[in-house]
Order: structure tokens, then sequence, then C-alpha cells
């Protein structure tokens, strides 16, 4: 056997490192999936007018006040634009906003909506005859009160460094590990923390409730979160060595990777009209 050279990592440490590496592209990767299919991820896509391709990207989330902007690009001057919405989910007529032109941009703006409230919409293009309608069925965006970076930083840290510890855990479980009480517990911690201390903060300053997930509503992210936690409470409580305290901490791990690939904001809060009439 070659003797461990001074200052070169050994076989252990470079393998806890790879295993750490493993655990944060897993945590990057369900990250960009959980974004890019989530309901407020902005819808893309592209129309033809006059030979000249108009690509559009319309935003489905708006927070803070004021209304939010719609903005096309579209350099050929003969080419005009409105926006058609209304509240969503309803049966309103269409309401049409006409676009201003600005330089090589069409501009318009939805008009604020209360914290949850939706309005689906759709940009209507046209070039002398020819019309273009996008998207073909109209977008939903959904408005929410302005959230405080002092409250929404660390409560994103919080929970993605919660997901990187988890990844890491089921993977030191897979491989053999036989202490994981200490990991287990800094899972544990970190989703707590991020998701049912700060989390409610957030909620509430976005959409006016601390809590919308069961036993009061059907919010996704609420509901995922308390999964987690859950999961990672029985771990913590079974990670005191051995075959079952293994099992524990791959089965939370899997059940962490699972619910943060659920898509963020899936159904989540949301008004119900009904009950507020129509120009409230």
């Amino acid at each position: 056997m070659m003797p461990q050279l001074p200052g070169y990592p050994s076989r252990r440490m470079r393998s806890r490192v790879g295993l750490w590496l493993l655990a944060l592209l897993l945590t990057l990767a369900s990250a960009v999936f959980q974004r890019l299919t989530g309901p407020t991820h902005p819808v893309r896509g592209a129309v033809t007018l006059g030979g000249t391709e108009v690509r559009l990207r319309l935003l489905r989330s708006h927070g803070g006040e004021g209304d939010q902007p719609v903005v096309v690009r579209a350099a050929d001057r003969a080419v005009s634009g409105s926006v058609a919405w209304r509240r969503y989910p309803t049966n309103d007529a269409f309401a049409v906003l006409p676009m201003v032109r600005d330089g090589e941009t069409l501009r318009a703006a939805l008009p604020h909506q209360p914290p949850a409230g939706k309005l689906e919409y759709q940009v209507r293009l046209a070039r002398g005859s020819e019309t273009a309608l996008f998207p073909e069925r109209p977008a939903v965006t959904r408005f929410k009160g302005a959230v405080s970076p002092v409250v929404l930083v660390p409560h994103i840290v919080a929970m993605f460094g919660g997901m990187l510890v988890a990844n890491a855990a089921g993977l030191l479980a897979l491989r053999g590990e036989k202490r994981l009480l200490g990991i287990s517990l800094a899972a544990l911690v970190l989703l707590a923390v991020g998701g049912l201390l700060l989390g409610p903060l957030v909620q509430k300053a976005a959409f006016g409730a601390y809590w919308t997930g069961w036993p009061f509503g059907t919010d996704l992210t609420d509901n995922k979160t308390a999964v987690a936690v859950l999961a990672w409470g029985v771990a913590a409580f079974r990670a005191r060595g051995g075959r079952a305290a293994r099992a524990a901490v791959v089965v939370a791990a899997l059940a962490t990777l699972a619910v943060f690939l659920v898509p963020h904001s899936a159904w989540g809060s949301q008004i119900d009209w009904s009950k507020i009439p129509s120009g409230s």
C-alpha cells in the first residue's frame, strides 16, 4: 500500500467531497426544474407578422404595488398591439388595453390586483390585415404583496440549504455511513426554520395568510414543506445507528427530493372572485 503523501487529500476525504458535489448537483438540478415547470415561470414564444418574427415573454407573477407591465419588442413600426384581460377564474367579458409604442417596443399594463388575485391575458398583434394572438390560451398571472429581503433571503437560503443537507444525508446513508444523527438534525432544523418559521412570514407578506396548506387549503408549497419536515423528524428520531436508521434517512431524502420537484406555487393562494364584486 502506498503511503499517503503529505498535503494530499485522503481517499476518504476525496470521497466526501465527491458526495457533497453530487448532493449540490441534485439540489441545483431540482431548483432549476422547479423553476422552469412552475406556474409563475414566464410564457415564452414567437409569432410571425410581415415575414418577421416577433418574440414574446409574458410574466405570470407580479409583486409589490403598481400595475403589471406587458412589454413586446417589435421593431417594425407597422406592428400594433393590444392586450385582452379579465379576472381569473371568472366568466367576465375580456377588457382590451391598447399597447403604446415606445421606440422598438409596445407597452401596456395590467391593472393592479389585491394579493393572490389572478388575471388571464393575451397579447393581440396586428400588421395591416395580418393578426396574431399569443399565447393561444391566455396566460394566467398572479399578483402578490412585496416581501422584505430580510425575510425572503434567509427563507430561500434555509430551504435550499436544507435540501442540500438532505441530499448529502441520503447519499451518506446509501454509502453505509453509521453516524447520521447530526446531519439528520441539520436537515430537520434547516427545513423547519425555512419552511415552518420563515415560510409563513413570506406567505403572509405575499398573500395575506400565514398558512394555506392542509387543513386550511390546497397550497402544495405549504403541504410539501410539511411532508419534508415530518419525514426528517422521523429520520432524526430513528438515526441512532443500524439499518433502520439508514433506511429512515434514505426515505426522508427521497421524500424531500420528490416534494421539491413539485412546481413551486402550484395550487397556490387564489382569490375567490365570487366574493368580490367586479370593479372592486
